[in-house]
């Protein structure tokens, strides 16, 4: 039975593509660079900008570091509320909170970013933990679950006690490497057909009721 539940922000506690795609622009125009297609950009939604710079447009280290100083430029102060909650997780996760299950996020997205987001769609009061990648810095999500169980004083005992829910293949194989399930979810469309399967998720939701539903019964 599971008691730890870990969620991703970005394509699964809400629907981030807006700000994430007129910020990526921004930084494409600002970096003289052409804009990718719209595939390509949707890519970026889930892993960490610096690997997506470098994976996605072929830029060194260093032109994907301004490529992410200048996507916070505008994400900073505009882009983080261009943003909308996953139809019916906001309730979800109150209604697991009541049931005893403790929440907390683990996102790759910078830590002060990722705060006044569940803030203002209405996940923090659910949240034991509200963990993301350091300033300056895009963890891998391996790193932001470790962090996660560092803050809950969770030990090696308890991992198979946590679940990690996430809608990329990230999610996926950053529990497997800390030695935890993962379940996917498919809201929006952001993975690849397949990807969650492949990538080895427990199981794929594709609504906040498949979801719920699923972890009652595991």
């Amino acid at each position: 039975m599971y008691r730890y539940l870990f969620f991703d922000l970005d394509g699964t506690l809400t629907d981030s593509k807006a700000g994430i795609l007129n910020c990526l622009r921004y930084a494409f125009e600002k970096l003289g660079e052409p804009v990718p297609p719209e595939d390509t950009l949707l890519a970026f939604i889930g892993p960490p900008l610096q690997d997506s710079f470098m994976r996605y447009c072929g830029f060194s280290p260093e032109l994907a570091a301004e490529g992410i100083r200048l996507f916070r430029e505008r994400y900073v102060p505009v882009g983080k509320f261009e943003n909308a909650a996953a139809p019916g997780m906001a309730d979800l996760c109150r209604r697991l909170k009541e049931r005893g299950y403790v929440l907390a996020l683990a996102s790759s997205k910078p830590e002060e970013l990722c705060v006044p987001i569940c803030e203002k769609f209405g996940f923090a009061p659910s949240l034991t933990v509200i963990a993301g990648s350091p300033p300056e810095s895009d963890w891998e999500k391996s790193d932001v679950i470790r962090e996660t169980m560092r803050r809950l004083h969770l030990e090696e005992a308890q991992k198979d006690e946590i679940l990690m829910v996430g809608d990329r293949k990230f999610d996926v194989l950053g529990a497997m490497e800390c030695g935890i399930g993962c379940v996917g979810v498919e809201f929006f469309g952001y993975a690849a057909p397949g990807e969650l399967e492949d990538a080895g998720a427990l199981a794929v939701a594709r609504t906040a009721e498949e979801l719920e539903h699923w972890i009652l019964t595991h």
